[in-house]
């Protein structure tokens, strides 16, 4: 079996998620109640049997770093390998930020190169999937390639947010175009490659380029072996609010396709001590996926409870992601929105409220399916009518809604 290196892409700043990177790195994003995206990354490297991981970070990685802290809950807190956070640093040469994925392994090569390993496994850390790397890494070993990566299919209406790839009958990639608006493969890069070591040192060594995708990847498959991974298991890139809702709101299905209660592929990740949830005697929940520490004692409906949530009496919240420590007041409506951590919303007050569906005027194309999404810390005040497709800013004051009632499209804070 190869040695193996895993190096987590986790930097990205990704102003598709909107309000919910003002404060941290998409990797960092919580997910399905009590994860991080980055678990998943972490614990299918676990899981696949890779002890050495490298997390390479840079935008507000103050929340990322702390959740990963030594490793534990991955069982990565070891002298030997284990998991490492990378960050930027300055050097005598001057250094500087990182401008891409590929600028970032660039920034580690001393490190790649002092680890005795045969092959470099690169992940996104972004993306919400549970897979074995072992059957890659052996496909790799067998065609000997320079590069091998992995591949999923997508819906054509999709293609314009990947890079996608065309594959020969031997597995070998003839094509790599990055965020095509037109394309006839259905075949979508997943963002994993594994590389040669000494192939991924000399091609960092030998281009200035900025990123894998755009930049290197189609160079490559002109001048190298590139092998193929076909992965048919569950695959997310949760990058837009719209993905990011929708791959949570599946897990409320009877037989989601994610399952997170795998006893045999277990997705770990650091939890807080908390009590069991509570559900009052008046409340009445229908569906949802309710995690310990909340306590409900009004109506929630189809929706993700994170830690510590509180549903007061009389409150209502529908189709929604509510992160954790979020207090809906008594009275209040929250349908169809996602609340990061420690938001308020006052009593009586209406979150996603009326019909109305104009797209936000800020991110026309990110809001425009009704969705509203207040940043961390922010405060609704009681009575206040927000409509749908608005974005609140992080720490958002309950000035913000001035008169108490936002119009729909509207961003505020």
């Amino acid at each position: 079996m190869l040695r193996v290196l895993a190096l987590i892409l986790a930097g990205g700043e990704s102003p598709a998620l909107s309000v919910l990177t003002a404060e941290r790195s998409e990797a960092a994003v919580p997910f399905a109640g009590k994860y991080r995206i980055v678990d998943f990354s972490l614990s299918n490297c676990v899981n696949s049997g890779i002890a050495n991981v490298g997390v390479l970070t840079q935008y507000r990685p103050r929340s990322l770093h702390e959740h990963i802290g030594v490793g534990k809950p991955w069982d990565l807190d070891r002298r030997i390998g284990g998991v490492r956070v990378l960050h930027p640093y300055l050097t005598s040469e001057g250094g500087a930020w990182q401008r891409g994925d590929a600028d970032a392994l660039r920034a580690n090569a001393d490190y790649i190169a002092e680890q005795p390993v045969d092959a470099v496994l690169v992940l996104a850390g972004d993306h919400v999937y549970t897979m074995d790397y072992r059957p890659m890494l052996r496909l790799h070993q067998e065609h000997a390639a320079d590069v091998t990566l992995a591949v999923h299919g997508v819906s054509p209406h999709d293609a314009h947010r990947f890079g996608i790839v065309t594959v020969e009958n031997d597995g070998t990639v003839s094509h790599f175009e990055e965020k095509p608006r037109r394309t006839r493969s259905s075949l979508a890069s997943m963002g994993i490659y594994v590389f040669r070591r000494s192939f991924l040192l000399d091609m960092l060594a030998g281009s200035p380029a900025a990123n894998l995708g755009r930049d290197l990847m189609p160079r490559l498959v002109a001048e190298s072996r590139v092998a193929s991974y076909h992965f048919q298991g569950y695959w997310a890139d949760v990058g837009t609010v719209q993905a990011y809702y929708e791959a949570n709101m599946a897990l409320l299905g009877e037989t989601p396709a994610l399952d997170l209660y795998d006893p045999e592929w277990v997705i770990h990740t650091r939890s807080e001590e908390r009590p069991a949830a509570e559900i009052g005697d008046a409340a009445r929940v229908a569906g949802n996926l309710i995690c310990d520490g909340a306590r409900v004692y009004g109506t929630v409906v189809r929706s993700v409870l994170s830690p510590g949530v509180v549903i007061e009496a009389g409150a209502v919240v529908r189709d929604s992601i509510v992160l954790s420590n979020v207090v809906v007041a008594a009275g209040a409506v929250v349908d169809r929105a996602i609340l990061d951590k420690h938001v308020v919303i006052g009593t009586g007050a209406r979150v996603g409220d009326g019909d109305d569906q104009t797209p936000n005027a800020t991110s026309p194309t990110l809001l425009n399916t009704g969705l509203t999404v207040v940043g961390q810390r922010a405060r609704i005040p009681a009575g206040a009518r927000v409509g749908r497709n608005v974005i609140v800013r992080a720490r958002a004051s309950e000035a913000a809604c001035g008169d108490g009632v936002v119009s729909s499209g509207a961003t505020i804070g």
